[in-house]
Formats: structure tokens, sequence, C-alpha cells
């Protein structure tokens, strides 16, 4: 797949939402993808966003995205689920239950930037 399969149609969001669940471990460097569907693929890299939880928005820090990359539910593997602090069968299972029929997803790298 081609990186031209981004959105490019919309502005890059500042802003990332997390289940609250992912917090500990973004803030510890232990996860540093996400899985997003398509309607969530148009982050820029080297731009940097807010995090917040998805349940209340409370902003919890800041990351620089590094790439997005387009890749199908049945590429995943275990990298992804090491980067996602997981196990692959754990991580197909958090990817179907947020996005139950979406087959073609993104994947975000990003790294936390920790304020001095």
């Amino acid at each position: 797949m081609k990186a031209s399969s981004i959105n490019t149609a919309e502005p890059a969001p500042t802003l990332m939402t997390f289940f609250t669940r992912f917090e500990a471990d973004i803030l510890a460097g232990k996860k540093t993808i996400t899985i997003r569907d398509g309607s969530e693929s148009n982050y820029l890299p080297g731009s940097t966003v807010t995090l917040a939880t998805h349940e209340s928005g409370r902003v919890f820090g800041q990351a620089k995205i590094l790439t997005v990359t387009p890749i199908l539910f049945s590429a995943l593997s275990n990298l992804h689920a090491e980067q996602e602090n997981m196990s692959l069968d754990e991580l197909k299972q958090v990817i179907t239950d947020i996005y139950p029929s979406e087959q073609q997803l993104f994947v975000v790298s990003f790294q936390h930037i920790v304020k001095a």
C-alpha cells in the first residue's frame, strides 16, 4: 500500500485521544504506536499533538508524530503488539472491539515528549 492512501483532505489533528487504560503505558514509554482507522489517519509526521483521555478529555501529555503507515488488519504482527505493550491476540481483540469491520488501518508511531 502506498502512503498516498493516507487521508490528506483534512487538516492534521493537534489532539490524540486514548482510552484511560493506555495512559500509564504511554507515559512509561511502553506504548509507542497506536492503530487507527482511516478517519484518524491524517496525523502529520514531525508534528506535535496533545494527548488526552478519550473518556474525559483530560490532557496527560504531548507526543511527536513519527510516522503514519497504512496496514491491513491481517498484517498485524508481534512487533506491532510489542509496540502496543500487549500480546498479538490482545491487540487484535482491542482493534476488533474498536473497529469491528475495518480491515484497512493505519499505524501511527509517536514519541511521548517528557517536559523538563
